[in-house]
């Protein structure tokens, strides 16, 4: 079967013949009749070494070190570790269903833009909009969540002076060239994850007696006050947006795979590997600071401040200084979350010139391939975080979290109906054969995430209405949904689109079909499989 319009039918493919023309062009072919606008023009230069630390970067940041926090003192640590671990089993169906999508069509949009090829266009164009200020937001609120973390050393330093040294720092990072992107994500991703490997070695040894006091901890903190469920009903519903901002960004790794070198073999191992990494080191570190940490500990889910439980862990082994080390290398992951929050905004404003739902200037590339504008429209939005020495940072934070969790779930119902879209289409048109990687969840996958996050999305604002209604944490929560409501229909009777034909279904443009791979197969020895193993670790 022929792809005459997938990436290497020619020699002269969308991307080589873009980069022997200008660079400074919007990077954006004009559409021509029926032709389908190719969303491949990115520069491939990210390798699979990158993109596996670039999703553990994604998702190791604020929501781990301090959204736990806000956790154990609103549930408590059965709700923290069951919640944590239900979203947890969310993300894996999820992004099995997006591996799947990613690794056939690699595009800058990923999701976004298979929401729009394969349910409705008008479906896309909101789903992409929502995500895109999403990761505006995430930006936003890891440059707050930096004044929360400096407070631990002093407060006579301007919190918003230190936002915008490090905003400065993630614009040059991402508007020079993905490869400085790629290669500061790695190595910053490489020390959180060397920082989990140590906090949880720490942790056990601390509960087990190696503390200040002298004691052996145990379950002990499971059992005091209200513990281990605190706050009922409202407490436990709580958690999950709290842990769907913690591991928001796990699908955003395959938006890298627009950038990405041999994407058809690179994100199935990225989809299969790291999501387990990063299942590991959520519930091990939850559970450690659940039995560590009494959920009445102050600064926990303070309004101005907010204290690290990770640091309390680190304190409590005696140590002035491991504290500030730990302190040190929670602002790094700081920085590499907004780092990769920065990277996907950009490339979805980009795919949303592409599919020509946004202005076509945020579609101009550098001599780099790096869409530049897209960079300094996602960037601003983050001077939000200036708005933090006026609410107090720690207020803003939380609001800022409950507006991205939600989104990140709207995200992963999104991908299941995009999902079960996807299946029927490829079956539709006899091209199952051609799908470089499966999911083996598929159908029930998909539908446990569609039908399990929009029950979540509906009572995890339980906590804004009881014991009072508290107005500013309910709009938080619940303002994505007339919003994107809004959008979809908005553009629906602006463009009177209509639902995706499974026969009609755009399945050619920008594909990796398994056809296209190299059957040559290399046999694996022993010091192959010995490098496998150190790099899962790793």
């Amino acid at each position: 079967m022929r792809f005459s319009k997938s990436h290497h039918d020619t020699p002269s493919s969308p991307a080589s013949e873009f980069e022997k023309g200008n660079h400074e062009n919007d990077g954006l072919q004009p559409a021509r009749g029926d032709r389908p606008i190719i969303a491949d023009k990115l520069a491939r230069k990210l390798s699979s070494r990158q993109v596996q630390m670039i999703a553990i970067g994604g998702t190791i940041g604020t929501g781990l070190f301090l959204g736990t926090g806000k956790s154990l003192a609103t549930g408590g640590p059965a709700s923290m570790l069951i919640g944590y671990a239900i979203v947890g089993f969310i993300v894996f169906v999820t992004m099995l269903s997006l591996g799947e999508m990613a690794a056939f069509m690699p595009i800058a949009g990923s999701f976004c833009t298979y929401a729009g090829r394969f349910v409705d266009d008008a479906f896309g164009f909101a789903l992409t909009w929502n995500y895109w200020f999403n990761d505006a937001v995430s930006t936003a609120s890891d440059l707050v969540a930096l004044q929360l973390i400096l407070q631990y050393w002093t407060t006579r330093f301007p919190g918003w002076g230190l936002s915008l040294i490090f905003w400065v720092v993630l614009v040059l990072a991402n508007i020079v060239t993905v490869r400085v992107y790629g290669e500061l994500e790695y190595w910053l991703s490489l020390l959180k994850v060397i920082t989990i490997i140590i906090f949880i070695i720490l942790g056990i040894a601390v509960n087990c007696g190696a503390n200040t006091m002298g004691e052996y901890i145990g379950g002990r903190n499971w059992f005091i006050g209200d513990a281990p469920f605190v706050g009922g009903i409202g407490g436990f519903a709580s958690v999950f947006v709290t842990a769907a901002f913690a591991y928001g960004g796990t699908e955003s790794i395959a938006i890298t795979a627009g950038e990405t070198k041999d994407p058809a073999r690179t994100m199935p191992k990225v989809v299969r590997n790291v999501f387990w990494r990063i299942l590991l080191f959520y519930l091990l570190s939850v559970l450690i600071l659940g039995l560590n940490i009494p959920y009445t500990t102050p600064g926990l889910d303070g309004a101005e401040s907010r204290t690290s439980p990770f640091t309390l862990v680190f304190q409590m082994a005696g140590s002035t200084a491991a504290g500030s080390f730990i302190n040190a290398v929670i602002m790094t992951s700081v920085l590499s979350a907004g780092n990769h929050a920065l990277f996907a905004g950009t490339r979805l404003i980009y795919s949303l010139a592409v599919d020509r739902h946004a202005p076509m200037f945020f579609g101009r590339l550098n001599r780099n391939q790096v869409p530049w504008i897209a960079v300094l429209a996602t960037s601003a939005i983050s001077i939000l975080c200036f708005g933090a020495s006026f609410i107090g940072a720690g207020q803003l934070w939380t609001w800022l979290q409950n507006i991205v969790g939600v989104s990140n779930q709207l995200s992963w119902i999104a991908i299941g109906v995009a999902s079960l879209r996807f299946r029927a289409g490829i079956k539709a048109q006899g091209k199952e054969h051609l799908l470089p990687f499966r999911n083996w969840t598929y159908p029930w996958g998909p539908w446990f995430s569609v039908i399990l996050n929009s029950f979540l999305v509906l009572v995890q604002g339980w906590s804004s209405f009881s014991p009072s209604f508290k107005a500013v944490t309910f709009v938080s929560l619940y303002v994505e949904l007339p919003i994107m409501l809004f959008m979809f229909v908005g553009w629906k009777l602006l463009k009177r689109t209509e639902i995706v034909k499974l026969q009609a279904m755009d399945l050619e443009t920008d594909t990796y079909p398994a056809t296209i791979l190299d059957p040559k197969q290399e046999k694996i020895g022993w010091r192959e499989k010995a490098y496998h193993i150190w790099g899962w670790v790793l």
